[in-house]
Protein backbone atom coordinates (compact mmCIF):
# COMPACT_ATOMS: atom_id res chain seq x y z
CA UNK A 1 0.00 0.00 0.00
CA UNK A 2 1.83 3.03 -1.22
CA UNK A 3 2.02 6.76 0.00
CA UNK A 4 3.31 9.25 -2.53
CA UNK A 5 4.66 11.96 -0.41
CA UNK A 6 5.36 15.60 -2.63
CA UNK A 7 8.52 16.98 -1.06
CA UNK A 8 10.01 18.53 -4.07
CA UNK A 9 9.29 21.95 -3.26
CA UNK A 10 10.54 21.61 0.44
CA UNK A 11 13.80 23.20 -0.17
CA UNK A 12 13.01 26.49 -2.36
CA UNK A 13 10.17 27.13 0.13
CA UNK A 14 12.05 26.91 3.32
CA UNK A 15 15.59 28.10 2.17
CA UNK A 16 16.98 24.71 2.01
CA UNK A 17 15.93 21.66 4.25
CA UNK A 18 18.73 21.81 7.22
CA UNK A 19 16.84 25.37 7.77
CA UNK A 20 13.84 23.88 8.36
CA UNK A 21 11.91 24.99 11.34
CA UNK A 22 11.24 21.46 13.63
CA UNK A 23 7.43 21.71 14.94
CA UNK A 24 7.26 18.64 17.45
CA UNK A 25 8.58 18.69 21.11
CA UNK A 26 11.74 16.24 20.10
CA UNK A 27 12.38 18.20 17.02
CA UNK A 28 10.08 16.63 14.74
CA UNK A 29 8.98 18.00 11.49
CA UNK A 30 5.31 17.72 9.49
CA UNK A 31 6.91 14.70 7.60
CA UNK A 32 7.43 12.51 11.23
CA UNK A 33 3.36 12.39 12.03
CA UNK A 34 2.64 12.37 8.23
CA UNK A 35 4.41 8.96 8.31
CA UNK A 36 3.35 8.38 11.18
CA UNK A 37 -0.09 8.63 10.75
CA UNK A 38 -0.05 6.93 7.30
CA UNK A 39 1.66 3.64 8.76
CA UNK A 40 -0.86 3.03 11.39
CA UNK A 41 -3.59 3.29 8.86
CA UNK A 42 -2.06 0.26 7.47
CA UNK A 43 0.44 2.08 4.24
CA UNK A 44 3.54 0.15 4.13
CA UNK A 45 5.42 1.72 1.27
CA UNK A 46 6.50 5.51 1.33
CA UNK A 47 8.06 7.00 -1.85
CA UNK A 48 9.33 11.11 -1.34
CA UNK A 49 9.42 12.91 -4.50
CA UNK A 50 12.44 15.45 -4.35
CA UNK A 51 14.69 17.55 -6.03
CA UNK A 52 17.94 15.47 -6.66
CA UNK A 53 20.22 18.19 -5.01
CA UNK A 54 18.43 17.98 -2.16
CA UNK A 55 18.45 14.30 -1.16
CA UNK A 56 21.90 13.79 0.79
CA UNK A 57 20.06 16.75 3.19
CA UNK A 58 17.09 15.01 3.08
CA UNK A 59 17.72 11.66 4.01
CA UNK A 60 19.95 13.18 6.29
CA UNK A 61 17.31 15.71 8.46
CA UNK A 62 14.20 13.22 8.00
CA UNK A 63 15.05 10.01 5.07
CA UNK A 64 16.65 8.29 7.60
CA UNK A 65 15.20 8.94 10.46
CA UNK A 66 11.91 8.06 9.22
CA UNK A 67 12.94 4.61 7.69
CA UNK A 68 14.85 3.89 10.98
CA UNK A 69 11.71 4.73 12.83
CA UNK A 70 9.49 2.14 11.54
CA UNK A 71 11.98 -0.41 10.82
CA UNK A 72 11.64 -3.12 8.14
CA UNK A 73 7.54 -2.51 8.54
CA UNK A 74 7.94 0.57 6.08
CA UNK A 75 9.66 0.46 2.09
CA UNK A 76 10.90 3.99 1.87
CA UNK A 77 11.76 5.16 -1.87
CA UNK A 78 13.07 8.22 -3.28
CA UNK A 79 11.61 9.73 -6.83
CA UNK A 80 13.35 13.11 -8.23
CA UNK A 81 11.36 16.08 -9.88
CA UNK A 82 13.55 17.91 -12.52
CA UNK A 83 12.39 20.76 -14.83
CA UNK A 84 14.11 18.62 -17.63
CA UNK A 85 11.66 15.66 -17.17
CA UNK A 86 9.77 16.53 -20.24
CA UNK A 87 8.01 14.68 -22.99
CA UNK A 88 9.80 14.02 -25.60
CA UNK A 89 9.89 17.17 -28.62
CA UNK A 90 9.54 19.38 -25.48
CA UNK A 91 12.32 21.45 -23.86
CA UNK A 92 12.72 23.16 -20.26
CA UNK A 93 12.03 27.13 -21.73
CA UNK A 94 14.84 29.63 -21.36
CA UNK A 95 14.73 31.21 -17.74
CA UNK A 96 12.32 28.54 -16.40
CA UNK A 97 13.31 28.05 -12.56
CA UNK A 98 9.91 26.95 -11.15
CA UNK A 99 8.80 23.42 -10.86
CA UNK A 100 6.13 22.03 -13.19
CA UNK A 101 3.75 21.30 -10.92
CA UNK A 102 2.14 18.76 -8.19
CA UNK A 103 0.51 16.81 -11.40
CA UNK A 104 4.19 16.47 -12.86
CA UNK A 105 5.37 15.45 -9.06
CA UNK A 106 3.48 12.51 -9.10
CA UNK A 107 5.04 11.55 -12.47
CA UNK A 108 8.51 11.99 -11.56
CA UNK A 109 7.34 8.53 -9.46
CA UNK A 110 5.76 6.82 -12.43
CA UNK A 111 8.82 4.12 -12.54
CA UNK A 112 7.96 3.33 -8.61
CA UNK A 113 4.57 3.41 -8.93
CA UNK A 114 3.93 0.65 -11.81
CA UNK A 115 0.66 1.53 -12.60
CA UNK A 116 -0.68 0.21 -9.30
CA UNK A 117 -2.94 2.22 -7.38
CA UNK A 118 -1.51 4.66 -4.52
CA UNK A 119 -2.41 7.66 -2.19
CA UNK A 120 -0.57 10.90 -2.25
CA UNK A 121 -0.42 14.03 0.43
CA UNK A 122 1.63 17.11 0.53
CA UNK A 123 4.67 16.79 2.01
CA UNK A 124 4.22 19.99 4.32
CA UNK A 125 0.36 19.37 5.40
CA UNK A 126 -0.68 18.09 8.47
CA UNK A 127 -3.91 16.40 7.43
CA UNK A 128 -4.54 13.95 11.06
CA UNK A 129 -5.46 10.32 11.50
CA UNK A 130 -8.57 9.96 9.86
CA UNK A 131 -7.34 11.50 6.39
CA UNK A 132 -4.97 8.22 5.98
CA UNK A 133 -7.77 5.85 7.44
CA UNK A 134 -9.51 6.96 4.59
CA UNK A 135 -7.22 6.91 1.72
CA UNK A 136 -5.97 3.35 2.90
CA UNK A 137 -10.00 2.08 3.24
CA UNK A 138 -10.38 3.10 -0.21
CA UNK A 139 -7.73 1.64 -1.81
CA UNK A 140 -7.94 -1.61 0.49
CA UNK A 141 -11.58 -1.71 -1.26
CA UNK A 142 -10.51 -1.22 -5.02
CA UNK A 143 -11.74 1.16 -7.14
CA UNK A 144 -13.29 -0.55 -9.85
CA UNK A 145 -16.57 1.98 -9.15
CA UNK A 146 -14.41 4.54 -8.89
CA UNK A 147 -11.14 6.31 -10.22
CA UNK A 148 -10.06 7.41 -7.64
CA UNK A 149 -11.12 9.67 -4.03
CA UNK A 150 -9.62 12.97 -2.44
CA UNK A 151 -10.02 13.65 1.11
CA UNK A 152 -11.97 17.09 1.10
CA UNK A 153 -12.01 19.81 4.20
CA UNK A 154 -14.20 22.40 5.35
CA UNK A 155 -12.53 25.55 4.24
CA UNK A 156 -12.61 26.68 7.72
CA UNK A 157 -10.62 24.06 8.96
CA UNK A 158 -7.69 24.49 6.17
CA UNK A 159 -7.32 28.45 6.38
CA UNK A 160 -4.85 30.69 7.71
CA UNK A 161 -4.39 34.41 9.39
CA UNK A 162 -1.52 34.98 7.81
CA UNK A 163 -1.64 34.85 4.49
CA UNK A 164 -3.70 33.75 1.49
CA UNK A 165 -3.71 29.86 0.47
CA UNK A 166 -4.40 28.06 -2.71
CA UNK A 167 -6.98 25.14 -2.96
CA UNK A 168 -8.94 23.49 -5.02
CA UNK A 169 -12.77 24.18 -4.28
CA UNK A 170 -15.01 21.24 -4.89
CA UNK A 171 -18.57 20.55 -6.12
CA UNK A 172 -20.11 17.56 -5.27
CA UNK A 173 -23.24 15.73 -5.87
CA UNK A 174 -25.74 13.91 -3.10
CA UNK A 175 -23.85 10.60 -4.11
CA UNK A 176 -20.54 12.16 -3.14
CA UNK A 177 -18.89 12.65 -6.09
CA UNK A 178 -16.94 15.33 -7.50
CA UNK A 179 -18.97 17.35 -9.92
CA UNK A 180 -16.55 20.23 -10.13
CA UNK A 181 -13.28 21.32 -8.99
CA UNK A 182 -11.57 24.94 -9.31
CA UNK A 183 -7.92 25.84 -8.64
CA UNK A 184 -8.08 28.93 -6.37
CA UNK A 185 -4.40 30.22 -5.69
CA UNK A 186 -5.65 33.52 -3.67
CA UNK A 187 -8.39 32.44 -0.94
CA UNK A 188 -7.99 34.93 2.23
CA UNK A 189 -9.90 35.69 5.06
CA UNK A 190 -11.76 39.16 4.57
CA UNK A 191 -11.84 42.58 7.09
CA UNK A 192 -15.57 41.22 8.29
CA UNK A 193 -14.28 37.46 8.52
CA UNK A 194 -15.69 36.14 5.94
CA UNK A 195 -13.78 33.96 3.07
CA UNK A 196 -13.05 35.21 -0.58
CA UNK A 197 -10.79 34.55 -3.48
CA UNK A 198 -8.85 36.68 -5.93
CA UNK A 199 -9.16 36.48 -9.04
CA UNK A 200 -7.47 39.41 -11.49
CA UNK A 201 -7.72 41.40 -8.78
CA UNK A 202 -11.29 41.47 -7.79
CA UNK A 203 -12.43 39.37 -4.38
CA UNK A 204 -15.26 36.78 -4.87
CA UNK A 205 -17.24 35.35 -1.74
CA UNK A 206 -16.27 31.70 -0.86
CA UNK A 207 -18.92 29.80 1.07
CA UNK A 208 -16.41 28.71 4.56
CA UNK A 209 -18.24 25.23 4.74
CA UNK A 210 -17.33 24.61 0.88
CA UNK A 211 -15.06 21.33 0.67
CA UNK A 212 -11.81 22.11 -0.25
CA UNK A 213 -9.15 19.78 -1.91
CA UNK A 214 -5.53 19.63 0.23
CA UNK A 215 -4.51 17.27 -2.24
CA UNK A 216 -4.90 14.56 -0.27
CA UNK A 217 -5.80 12.00 -3.04
CA UNK A 218 -5.94 8.09 -3.78
CA UNK A 219 -5.75 7.36 -7.36
CA UNK A 220 -5.54 3.83 -9.42
CA UNK A 221 -2.71 3.10 -11.82
CA UNK A 222 -4.75 4.44 -14.50
CA UNK A 223 -4.41 7.99 -13.80
CA UNK A 224 -0.51 7.90 -14.72
CA UNK A 225 -1.32 7.32 -18.51
CA UNK A 226 -3.79 10.32 -18.34
CA UNK A 227 -1.55 12.37 -16.64
CA UNK A 228 1.64 12.25 -18.88
CA UNK A 229 -0.64 12.99 -22.02
CA UNK A 230 -2.47 15.61 -19.73
CA UNK A 231 1.66 17.28 -19.32
CA UNK A 232 2.11 17.03 -22.78
CA UNK A 233 -1.29 18.87 -23.65
CA UNK A 234 -0.33 21.51 -20.93
CA UNK A 235 3.04 22.37 -22.55
CA UNK A 236 1.79 22.63 -26.05
CA UNK A 237 -0.81 25.04 -24.90
CA UNK A 238 1.77 26.67 -22.29
CA UNK A 239 0.70 30.44 -21.97
CA UNK A 240 3.47 31.37 -19.42
CA UNK A 241 6.47 29.69 -19.80
CA UNK A 242 8.33 30.77 -16.90
CA UNK A 243 5.51 30.18 -13.89
CA UNK A 244 2.85 28.13 -15.49
CA UNK A 245 2.68 24.64 -13.38
CA UNK A 246 0.38 21.51 -14.13
CA UNK A 247 -1.61 20.81 -10.65
CA UNK A 248 -2.39 17.62 -9.72
CA UNK A 249 -6.46 18.64 -9.13
CA UNK A 250 -6.52 19.40 -12.75
CA UNK A 251 -5.14 16.31 -14.13
CA UNK A 252 -7.39 13.98 -11.51
CA UNK A 253 -10.19 16.04 -13.19
CA UNK A 254 -8.79 15.63 -16.65
CA UNK A 255 -8.95 11.86 -15.74
CA UNK A 256 -12.22 11.71 -14.10
CA UNK A 257 -13.89 12.90 -17.75
CA UNK A 258 -11.48 10.97 -20.02
CA UNK A 259 -11.96 7.13 -17.82
CA UNK A 260 -16.13 7.95 -17.19
CA UNK A 261 -16.11 6.95 -13.61
CA UNK A 262 -16.52 9.12 -10.65
CA UNK A 263 -14.70 10.68 -7.95
CA UNK A 264 -15.74 10.13 -4.43
CA UNK A 265 -15.22 12.92 -1.89
CA UNK A 266 -14.37 11.85 1.07
CA UNK A 267 -15.05 14.38 4.15
CA UNK A 268 -13.00 14.65 6.98
CA UNK A 269 -14.31 16.90 9.78
CA UNK A 270 -10.32 17.01 10.86
CA UNK A 271 -8.79 20.24 10.99
CA UNK A 272 -5.38 21.12 8.91
CA UNK A 273 -2.51 22.28 10.22
CA UNK A 274 0.78 23.78 8.31
CA UNK A 275 3.07 26.40 7.71
CA UNK A 276 2.31 27.82 4.81
CA UNK A 277 3.79 31.21 6.16
CA UNK A 278 6.48 31.02 9.31
CA UNK A 279 4.17 32.93 11.28
CA UNK A 280 1.68 29.74 11.12
CA UNK A 281 4.39 27.63 13.38
CA UNK A 282 3.63 28.59 16.49
CA UNK A 283 0.36 27.03 16.42
CA UNK A 284 1.50 24.26 15.07
CA UNK A 285 3.99 23.58 17.71
CA UNK A 286 1.30 24.10 20.21
CA UNK A 287 -0.75 21.41 18.73
CA UNK A 288 1.70 18.97 18.88
CA UNK A 289 2.92 19.47 22.09
CA UNK A 290 -1.07 18.92 22.95
CA UNK A 291 -1.04 15.82 20.97
CA UNK A 292 2.20 14.32 21.91
CA UNK A 293 1.12 14.97 26.03
CA UNK A 294 -1.77 13.33 25.36
CA UNK A 295 -0.35 10.35 23.81
CA UNK A 296 -1.85 10.72 20.15
CA UNK A 297 1.81 10.77 19.04
CA UNK A 298 5.15 8.78 20.76
CA UNK A 299 7.44 10.85 20.28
Amino acid sequence: MTLLVMAAGLGSRYGGLKQMDPVGPNGEFILDYTVYDAVRAGFDRVIFVIRPENEQAFRETLGDRIASRHGGRVEVRYAFQTLSDLPEGFSVPAGREKQWGTAHAVLAARELLRDEGFAVVNADDLYGKETFRLLHNFLASGTEDACGCMVGFPLRNTMTENGTVSRGVCVCDENGSLLDIRERTEIGTRPDGSAAYREDGVWHPLDKDCIVSMNAWALDGGFLRSAEAGFADFLRTLQDPLKQEYYLPTAVWAYRNACGRPLRVLRTSDRWYGVTYREDRPRVVEYLREQTANGAYPF
